[in-house]
């Protein structure tokens, strides 16, 4: 059973409050706009709007699993690449590995799928020697 799941809804939204504040200002890094940042999230832009105003949003935890990686992507770069504007940077310029196939990671990222995320994030782990 996947961990997230296993709480509360209650529980799942203080989480994922206190993530989406933080996501809201890696979007800004990234230059997301409102669309792509709604799609990373897996959710439609309207609700990524109304999930801003809101404490304590309501996330499924499929939601949650995702702002958990690209938390983890953040940091990954904020290691890597200990210049603030090459980490941030670093999700829209090309890159020739084969998980990328000569396009920005972004591209990747919002390929639709959990499985996108995650696999960015396990490419960036590895490059950190984790």
């Amino acid at each position: 059973m996947n961990t997230l799941s296993a709480l509360t809804q209650d529980r799942r939204n203080d989480m994922a409050g206190a993530g989406l504040r933080t996501y809201i200002n890696i979007a800004k890094a990234w230059n997301l706009s409102g669309a792509d940042a709604a799609r990373l999230l897996g959710t439609y832009p309207s609700t990524y709007r109304r999930w801003r105003k809101n404490d304590k949003p309501n996330m499924d935890a499929s939601q949650l699993e995702r702002l958990s990686l690209i938390l983890g992507i953040y940091k990954a770069l904020q290691i890597l690449l200990p210049r603030q504007d090459a980490a941030d940077s670093w999700v829209n310029r090309t890159n020739q590995h084969p998980l990328f196939a000569g396009e920005p990671p972004i591209q990747r990222m919002k390929g639709g799928q959990v499985s996108d995320l995650f696999v960015v994030r396990s490419y960036l782990d590895a490059e950190r020697g984790g």
